[in-house]
């Protein structure tokens, strides 16, 4: 494979990935929360990049709420047990609500509603929207991991004369629990930063700390999007 191949390769996969509004959203997110933590909530340059890219980060936003809207009136998988059921559909509704205030207050840190205090009110509740849905995230994840859990030590009794890691079916089982692991990770990170935002403990969950765990939840959220890289075949 020539150099020019593998630049080729490397430039559509960078392509793909920033073809995603997704993708540039959540690159957006940690420029925002990169900026919270430098600015520590102190005026400055740090602080305008803070504001700026947040109202930005809107827009990518606009009519997003639809997609946790149909995510809640769309069936769920076979075998997925009620309570799990009801905290994915508490998620999709809180999610959805979330999306669809923060276009509110889009509109109201733009000008175009004028009732500064109400945009604000509609902002808090939003957020607290927001923190909901990231805790029905995590009991979600917590549920789902335990169930595959179960599985593998079911799949690992049958497996038990063979080698397990060739086999696909184990090795998608442990990629899942991975990726859920992950999205664990992600979340309860999510409901530390929401505390910050909602100034629930502001002693402790300062803008810095906010900062931090936005920008690594942020990271984390780029690495899910993250396309399979395109094969590029030798010469």
């Amino acid at each position: 494979m020539s150099t020019l191949d593998i630049a080729r390769a490397e430039l559509a996969f960078a392509v793909l990935y920033l073809n995603k509004a997704e993708a540039r959203d959540k690159i957006c997110r940690a420029i925002q929360y990169g900026s919270k933590f430098l600015s520590d909530g102190q005026p400055g340059t740090a602080q305008n990049v803070d504001k700026s890219t947040s109202l930005a980060r809107k827009v990518f936003r606009l009519f997003k709420f639809i997609n946790d809207l149909h995510a809640l009136i769309s069936p769920n998988a076979p075998g997925t047990p009620l309570p799990l059921v009801l905290l994915g559909k508490s998620k999709n509704a809180l999610l959805s609500t979330f999306l669809f205030l923060d276009q509110i207050v889009w509109l109201g840190r733009t000008g175009i509603y004028k009732n500064k205090e109400r945009t604000e009110l509609i902002g808090r509740i939003s957020l607290f929207c927001w923190m909901g849905s990231s805790i029905c995230t995590t009991l979600v994840e917590i549920g789902e991991l335990g169930r595959l859990s179960g599985s593998l030590k079911k799949l690992e009794k049958e497996l038990k004369n063979i080698d397990k890691h060739k086999n696909e079916q184990y090795q998608s089982k442990i990629q899942r629990s991975n990726e859920r692991s992950l999205a664990l990770i992600k979340a309860g990170m999510d409901i530390v930063v929401a505390v910050g935002l909602l100034q629930l403990a502001p002693k402790k969950v300062t803008p810095r700390v906010t900062g931090a765990f936005g920008f690594v939840s942020s990271l984390i959220s780029c690495y899910q999007l993250l396309p399979s890289p395109p094969k590029v075949k030798a010469s």
